[in-house]
């Protein structure tokens, strides 16, 4: 994370047209490969994958997670997935990041399936056709002001107690049994306890969807926002990056995922960036 000072452009707000100090989050984004095509089709338990058409060359690094076919005769693929058309109920794209450009050291790629919607199904076939082997970036997908979601995984933090898990207050020192427990789990009937009461377990490392965040900026040179000893915990950003308002889930180098925000908002226009921090921050 860095600091921006920008002109709030936000209707409505108490500070609108003036300089404010904007804590944002910085995401490297190298761009990611479609590199296969997956249609679906009708079966009795659902959609059932009808067949995959790969690029020539897909990364090495997908190698770690699927097994890649020997040869890939992709135009011959698309002829026989275009006279399969009238089975297609769905199709979608195998997107594969490159952590390779990035300061993460993964050695494996992120393999995400994304539904190709709108239009008929021969249209999506063209759609994908035209995006088969190519890289996308995000300014393909994203623009500067754009409201979206983010999805990731949040820090894990191991198995802890009702008081730092639930925040319940400490019960009286001269409690009988615990002092970091409930007073009571439940009463005789039902005779169960209940989901909502609050009892030790997992906390952190669970997957969290934060809605309605704003992209600041999307660039291409990462190195104009790297402080010069790097970020903190992560490295340099040498290649493109989206900056987003606010924090997201999760520590440095796990991978975020971005998308089109599924909930009502007004079209807001993309602050006016007045200074960006170049300082390098501590941990939290």
């Amino acid at each position: 994370m860095t600091h921006l000072i920008i002109v709030d452009s936000k209707k409505g707000s108490f500070t609108f047209g003036k300089e404010i100090v904007q804590a944002v989050t910085v995401l490297d984004t190298p761009p990611m490969i479609a590199c296969a095509l997956r249609a679906y089709e009708h079966a009795a338990s659902g959609l059932k994958c009808l067949k995959d058409v790969w690029m020539e060359k897909p990364p090495h690094e997908i190698g770690r997670l699927v097994t890649l076919p020997e040869t890939s005769n992709t135009e011959k693929l698309l002829g026989e997935l275009a006279a399969l058309s009238e089975k297609i109920v769905e199709l979608r794209m195998l997107m594969a990041t490159q952590p390779r450009l990035s300061a993460t050291g993964n050695k494996t790629s992120e393999l995400l399936e994304i539904k190709i919607g709108g239009g008929s199904i021969k249209a999506q076939l063209d759609y994908a056709k035209s995006l088969l082997g190519k890289e996308i970036k995000p300014p393909q997908v994203f623009r500067n002001g754009e409201i979206i979601d983010v999805v990731g995984i949040t820090k894990g933090k191991g198995i802890q107690g009702p008081v730092k898990r639930w925040g319940i207050r400490r019960k009286a020192h001269k409690s009988r049994k615990t002092v970091r427990q409930v007073g009571s789990i439940g009463p005789w009937n039902p005779s169960y306890v209940v989901y909502s009461v609050p009892r030790a377990g997992q906390m952190g490392f669970h997957q969290r969807t934060e809605y309605s965040k704003q992209i600041v900026k999307i660039g291409e040179d990462g190195l104009e926002i790297t402080p010069k000893s790097g970020f903190t915990n992560y490295g340099r950003v040498n290649g493109a990056y989206v900056m987003i308002k606010g924090s997201v889930p999760g520590p440095s180098k796990r991978a975020i995922k971005m998308r089109s925000a599924s909930r009502a908002h007004d079209s807001q226009e993309p602050p006016k960036i007045e200074y960006i921090s170049l300082q390098s921050k501590p941990s939290a």
